[in-house]
């Protein structure tokens, strides 16, 4: 039987991810194309389709040998019928996907919100270890999150479940991209740990953090991150505040879902144990004793991959179904 592969594309704000992976999870070929928000991204599906036909050329495959494209997409994703209903940082809204590609393409086509595509990619072949119930969350400028409940991901009525980064953590916090205020990542994204920062540097405290700005104009999470392991008080204040809250948000959702995974990913999960140690304490502090004693915390291992893998593992999930 001829071997059979399928498209994973994973779409953000500057970049969209691209892949061609065998039905098994290995990795044929990955590159990546401009995301184009010229007239509110709506030329994105051709650039998608246009850019992997070419790759199959390159290649030697042609479209028959595809099963599918599986696609995640930032903002809220109706899954029935593969439209996103808002992507914010693209511009769309009632955007018709799933649809759009299938016309281009021929083959059918499944889309679902990033965060969940990328829980499913690290279950299906990275720290996940294919659990039947994961709380994944990613840690960026953003703060998303994805749920595995009994082997499937959990959309909810709208698409618009595990949303976790928008579990409201302080009801007079600051200003989050949803509309509302004290959103988690309002504290815990790397944005918003660069905002906590910025709050100290014209305070009369003394921080490391004071020359860092001086010098680049700016503080990331990694600088905050860098000082604290230099035994800045200020930048640990800041790491303990942010791993206290994001542990609170977690073992609120542990709560509903009793996992047995909760994998943290993305560009601030970098910080390793610095993360990690004093999040778990956290979480413990806050979750049921039985559900901390159930559950292991894993760094997400597939990196940029994930999403892609995840999105891949939709059509095939599809297909065996």
């Amino acid at each position: 039987m001829a071997e059979k592969y399928a498209v994973g594309v994973d779409i953000g704000g500057t970049t969209v991810k691209l892949a061609i992976i065998k039905e098994t999870g290995d990795i044929v070929e990955k590159w990546e194309i401009e995301t184009n928000l010229e007239n509110s991204g709506s030329s994105i599906p051709e650039d998608i389709w246009s850019s992997v036909a070419q790759k199959l050329e390159t290649i030697g495959l042609q479209s028959s040998d595809l099963i599918g494209i599986g696609a995640g997409a930032p903002g809220f994703v109706d899954t029935d019928s593969g439209t996103v209903a808002v992507a914010v940082n693209i511009g769309w809204k009632d955007f018709a996907l799933a649809d759009k590609l299938e016309n281009l393409s021929g083959l059918p086509a499944v889309v679902d919100n990033d965060a969940n595509i990328a829980a499913l990619g690290e279950n299906w072949l990275g720290a996940g270890n294919q659990a039947e119930n994961l709380v994944a969350v990613t840690i960026g400028t953003g703060v998303g999150g994805g749920i595995i409940a009994n082997g499937q991901v959990i959309n909810g009525v709208n698409g618009t479940a595990g949303e976790i980064g928008h579990i409201t953590v302080e009801t007079d916090g600051a200003p989050c991209n949803c509309g509302r205020n004290g959103c988690l990542e309002t504290v815990a994204s790397a944005t918003g740990i660069a905002r906590q920062a910025e709050q100290y540097i014209n305070s009369a405290q003394e921080t490391i953090l004071k020359t860092v700005y001086k010098e680049n104009g700016k503080v990331t999470a990694k600088d905050v991150f860098d000082s604290a392991a230099a035994g800045d008080k200020v930048s640990e204040a800041i790491i303990d505040r942010v791993t206290d809250v994001l542990g609170l948000a977690i073992a609120n959702a542990a709560t509903v879902v009793n996992p047995s995974k909760i994998v943290i990913g993305g560009g601030v999960s970098k910080a390793g144990e610095q993360l990690l140690i004093p999040l778990r304490k956290a979480f413990d502090k806050y979750a049921l004793p039985r559900i901390s004693e159930g559950v292991e915390f894993v760094t997400a291992k597939l990196g940029n991959d994930a999403g892609v893998i995840g999105a891949v593992y939709l059509i095939v999930q599809g297909r065996n179904a």
